[in-house]
């Protein structure tokens, strides 16, 4: 059952946190409906720019709404991640997306407010949520790129200021994580003081920790022993952290180099222990189930685990 994403986040709020998962293909939304629904999590379906180019929006929207017939108690949204304004105007007017993220978080204050606004106002009048983002995380994330010495985290007065501005629902901050292979230059700190901050300014208002995986040292490890070349001092977010991060109103805790990991490990294994094979559906049925596991692990974490079901009462309570 797709969701809105405002229903999600008021349900978790300072409670726990929904994982915002991103898939590119049909292996990684299989394990991740099997994995929710092992650990009776709700969760975030996050389809970013780059992946409705590489699939095809069409397809992965098929195979979505396949997912949801296979897995009919599962309860999640579907989200646009990190789009531009001409793709969030896209994903409003297609009326399969619970919410989408603006990211002109690398223009100036001033443009970011003026363009979330528009997207906002464009948004709402159909029920979809917005999620914007303020400061500045380090690394690659589809079109935006920003090195460490341009990295900043999120000014807690300038955030009331934004959020009032744009009419945003959520918001995603930087406290101290950051994108995709930036990871790889060392251990992530989060700055709980500004996210307290945050928290005391706008009450209420989801914030979302964009950057969060923790690469976990046994991957890597496992990846450069079957060809890979990592940095093997690589380390991520504490997962540890998760939870004390939703207890300060993180509502949506985003996790993609994570699974990519995952699925560079169970294919660079499985081709050097059988270098003769060349089928693509062994690997790939054993990442789904081991993409499973992964986001069973991540959901314990993040404190979503076991709330499905209150969760699927509360939304079927809404539609009454």
């Amino acid at each position: 059952m797709i969701v809105p994403t405002a229903v999600l986040s008021r349900l978790a709020y300072s409670q726990y946190a929904i994982g915002g998962y991103n898939i590119n293909n049909l292996e990684q939304i299989l394990g991740l409906f099997k994995g929710c629904i092992d650990s009776q999590a709700p969760f975030i379906l996050q389809i970013s720019k780059g992946a409705r180019s590489y699939a095809d929006k069409r397809m992965l929207e098929a195979i979505i709404r396949t997912a949801t017939e296979i897995y009919p108690e599962a309860v999640f949204a579907v989200h646009l991640d990190h789009g531009d304004e001409k793709t969030c105007y896209d994903c409003i007017e297609s009326g399969f997306y619970s919410s989408v993220m603006i990211d002109d978080s690398h223009e100036p204050f001033a443009q970011n407010v003026a363009t979330t606004r528009r997207v906002v106002d464009k948004a709402h009048p159909k029920g979809i949520s917005v999620e914007a983002e303020l400061g500045r995380l380090g690394g690659v994330e589809e079109h935006v790129s920003v090195d460490e010495g341009s990295a900043f985290l999120t000014n807690p007065d300038e955030a009331v200021q934004f959020v009032k501005e744009t009419g945003c629902d959520s918001l995603a901050c930087a406290i101290g994580t950051s994108h995709g292979a930036y990871k790889f230059t060392g251990r992530q700190s989060l700055h709980f003081e500004i996210l307290e901050a945050i928290k005391k300014r706008i009450p209420g208002t989801p914030i979302v920790m964009h950057g969060s995986s923790s690469v976990p040292e046994e991957e890597v490890k496992r990846i450069n022993a079957a060809g890979g070349k990592l940095d093997p001092s690589a380390r991520g977010v504490n997962e540890n952290d998760y939870l004390p991060a939703a207890k300060l109103g993180v509502t949506k805790i985003n996790v993609d180099t994570d699974g990519r990991l995952v699925w560079t490990r169970v294919h660079r294994e499985y081709f050097r222990d059988h270098p003769q094979e060349f089928d693509l559906r062994p690997p790939g049925k054993i990442f789904v189930e081991q993409y499973a596991k992964f986001i069973a692990h991540k959901n314990e974490k993040l404190g979503s685990a076991g709330k499905l079901p209150e969760v699927r009462q509360a939304v079927e309570k809404a539609k009454a």
